[in-house]
């Protein structure tokens, strides 16, 4: 039992200690299928926080021969699976966390050797009988124990990509480089490495460089494949945990929801977690990062940029394309780049059918609300978002001039490089003036109901507050509009709601660029 190689379980021992463990071990069913197989080379890339770390001890604890983890994966749904004991601590793991590494060793120069020096040391104690020369390399040493015992290894390397995401010398960040060809690319070492299993917030970089390691399958936010449900909560976990700990289900999903992969749901597992914990919904993940991370990117304004971001936090999906993007901190050219950047790292989701990004959630939308405050080139779409909770409140109340007024705001803003007269960019000057409202309010765009499609449907999710249903006119008149709701039948639809209704007839005057707005209550 090494500190590298052949580690101990006790990582993830401490895990399964915690007041709240999701059981992730099928993914083990998934990795042993890899073993010793062309896709043996498996790079996971997931925002921090999202359980990499967490799955990696996992996998050291069933695969390390330093342990024994039998009684540990009892009764864990792994131990059910037919040959979980096939593989059970039967390799040579060596498991390295770049992120930790980095972050201690004194001089940054001396990183890859220092990693190199300490495992070749534990591969010399954990193999006597083989004679090392001095001179040979760890990729040697690894080689000569295949050749001589015919026992073969398992790579976990925790934040690959940590040399990617700082800045470092050219030097450093090539030696890295040439570290990891050693490794994964090495024909001579290929059959001595029964599994590589790498996880970072960035996928592989696809430099002319380090494209050399193209043998690796990559699992990202963007196409994450058969391992989906392995990293990140999705809806059943959810579902259990909030009915477990007597938590609201939709207000869990619309705090922490919204990362789409493969079909499922994905939630953020740090907050989801912290919320059944305290017992309370709110911003968790945010207080282990940094809204910088969107300033910084947003302020580099290219073509694009602030219309994306402004209709984005209006509730749209916004296209883009999210293969240019060569996964390197110096790389950015285009808004696309940026784009796929905040996928990467959590602050925005992707649409794989739409191949549009998007805002996830309530907890991140936070984060784009603070982040654009201390923005210069925002500062009308921060207004307009301050302002958004009193314009709620001025609708309940039956407010309509204050309705109108904010809408002419709103509106002027949005079409700012699109046509003013779209009627898309009418609704997304609702989304964006009523942004707050996605605190309390499911919002539904052109839902079916009654007779035709309403224009903009709020469903609250909190008790003590009235649906409302939004019907738009061009060059009419917002009794028209209210009239349309009513004839149409358009609550019909809502017949699982039960209170009052707030219909809001909204008319839009395309020759003098104002608004009018008329409000009527209704109770089903």
């Amino acid at each position: 039992m090494g500190i590298y190689l052949n580690p101990n379980n006790e990582n993830f021992k401490s895990v399964l200690k915690a007041d709240i463990y999701v059981d992730k071990t099928m993914m083990l069913s998934v990795l042993n299928s890899f073993i010793d197989k062309d896709n043996k080379y498996v790079c996971i890339s997931r925002p921090r926080r999202f359980g990499k770390t967490i799955a990696g001890n996992m996998i050291a604890a069933y695969y390390s021969k330093g342990c024994d983890s039998k009684e540990l994966f009892a009764g864990l749904k792994i131990s059910k699976e037919q040959g979980f004991g096939t593989k059970l601590n039967k390799y040579n793991v060596i498991q390295l966390d770049m992120n930790s590494e980095y972050q201690n060793v004194r001089k940054k120069e001396d990183m890859i050797r220092n990693i190199c020096s300490k495992v070749e040391r534990e591969i010399e104690k954990e193999f006597p009988a083989i004679s090392f020369d001095e001179s040979e390399s760890l990729v040697e040493r690894m080689l000569k124990v295949y050749s001589e015992t015919g026992e073969t290894f398992i790579i976990i390397m925790d934040e690959y990509d940590v040399l990617v995401r700082e800045e470092v010398s050219k030097e450093l960040f090539d030696e890295y480089l040439g570290f990891l060809n050693g490794l994964f690319k090495s024909n001579v070492l290929k059959p001595a490495i029964s599994l590589a299993y790498l996880t970072g917030i960035l996928p592989i970089v696809r430099d002319k460089v380090q494209s050399k390691l193209n043998n690796f399958e990559e699992y990202t936010v963007l196409d994450a494949k058969e391992l989906t449900p392995y990293v990140g909560f999705v809806t059943d976990e959810v579902k259990f945990l909030c009915e477990k700990n007597g938590m609201d289900f939709e207000e869990c999903k619309q705090w922490y929801d919204g990362y789409r992969l493969g079909g499922e749901e994905i939630y953020n597992p740090e907050s989801v977690v912290k919320s059944m914990m305290y017992h309370k919904f709110g911003n968790y993940w945010g207080k282990t990062s940094s809204y910088a991370v969107i300033t910084d990117q947003i302020k580099r304004n290219f073509a694009g940029t602030k219309e994306a971001v402004v209709s984005m936090l209006a509730g749209e999906a916004v296209p883009f394309d999210c293969f240019m993007f060569l996964n390197t901190m110096d790389s950015f050219k285009t808004k696309d780049d940026i784009l796929t950047y905040l996928c990467h790292v959590g602050y925005l989701a992707y649409d794989e059918e739409k191949e549009a990004s998007f805002i996830p959630n309530g907890e991140i939308r936070r984060e784009w609300e603070r982040a654009i405050s201390i923005s210069d080139d925002y500062e009308q779409t921060d207004k307009i978002i301050k302002e958004s909770k009193e314009l709620l409140q001025k609708t309940l109340e039956g407010d309509e001039k204050a309705v109108a007024s904010a809408l002419d705001i709103s509106h002027i803003h949005v079409t700012s490089n699109r046509s003013y007269n779209n009627e898309d960019a009418l609704q997304s000057a609702i989304y964006l003036a009523y942004i707050y409202a996605r605190n309390k309010y499911y919002i539904f765009k052109e839902l079916t109901t009654g007779k035709g499609f309403a224009d903009v449907v709020f469903v609250p999710f909190t008790a003590g507050l009235p649906a409302m249903i939004i019907e738009l006119k061009h060059n009419k008149t917002s009794e028209t509009a209210l009239n349309q709701i009513k004839n149409k039948q358009y609550f019909a639809s809502l017949s699982d709601y039960k209170g009052e209704l707030l219909f809001v007839g909204i008319n839009y005057d395309e020759k003098e660029k104002t608004h009018d707005c008329k409000i009527e209550r209704f109770r089903k």
